[in-house]
Order: C-alpha cells, then structure tokens, then sequence
C-alpha cells in the first residue's frame, strides 16, 4: 500500500492505495464520490469521465497513484458553490439530455471539457467530441442540444440523426 494525495473538487485528499488500484475506484471507494461511473472497465463508454489537471480523462485508464499531486475534478465538483446545478448540468435537465442518467456524469464533464476548449463549437464538433462518450437511452441528439444550450448558442438549429 502507498499513501496517495491530490486535490479534489478543490479539497486535499489522501489515501492509501495498491499499485493497480484505478483513479474511478479510488475516487468511489476510497473517498466515496459516486458521481464517477464505471461502465465497462475498458475506458470503451466514458462513464467515467474526470478531469485530471483540465485535462479529460477516462479514470477507468488511470492508476490513482499516477495522479498523485494532480488536481481532479468530478461530477460532484460540477455544481455552484451554493449547491445549485452549474451551467451544464442545468442545460442537461433543461433539455432532456439524460433518461437514465447512467452516463450522464460522463457527459456533463466531457462537455465541460469541450466547452473549456471551445465556448462555442459547432453542432458537428460537439458530436464529434462525445464519440468516446457512450449512452444507450438518448439517441444523442437532446444531449447535443443541451451542450449548445450550455454554449448560450440556439438549440432549435440541431439536427436530429
């Protein structure tokens, strides 16, 4: 076991971890932050989504301890400081872009991470940009929609696919 520390939605973290524990487990089971899905343990379906340092990042690829030092960032660091849903996750309910919310943390951060990229991209660029980001209920089109939304751009301009 190795002590690890990082920052966590703002807040220093530690633990004691193994070599091969991932990121989503520490963040899960070591400091009990849900928010972060694992859906397949393959980083196939991007339920696990954080930040690592800005940076989008698939926790179920990453060992905790090689983001010793780092600065992460979840789901549950997505929200106001009053506890109010932030710009996305409003968008995300506003325009029906989750059903059954499995991916949808996911989302919201690789939308975050988009969006900190490029305030406002272009119907084409967000899809394109959530092809790592696998939902089995939505079809995509209401998330894109929320993504534009989020953007301040209009949402009645997106195509359905």
């Amino acid at each position: 076991m190795t002590k690890v520390s990082m920052t966590v939605n703002g807040r220093a973290v530690s633990g004691e971890v193994e070599g091969r524990t991932l990121l989503s487990s520490f963040l899960r089971e070591g400091l009990g932050l849900t928010g972060t899905h694992v859906g397949c343990d393959t980083s196939q379906c991007g339920a696990c989504t954080v930040h690592v340092d800005g940076n989008q990042v698939k926790s179920c690829t990453v060992f905790a301890m090689d983001v010793a030092g780092a600065d992460v960032k979840t789901i549950e660091g997505m929200a106001n400081a009053d506890g109010s849903l932030g710009v996305i996750q409003q968008a995300f309910q506003d325009h029906h872009g989750l059903q059954c919310g499995f991916c949808t943390p996911g989302m919201v951060m690789a939308s975050a991470a988009l969006l900190a990229e490029n305030p406002k991209p272009s119907e084409a660029e967000v899809r394109h940009h959530l092809e790592g980001n696998i939902c089995r209920c939505t079809g995509y089109h209401n998330i894109v929609k929320a993504v534009m939304a989020a953007s301040g751009q209009n949402v009645r301009a997106v195509a359905a696919e």
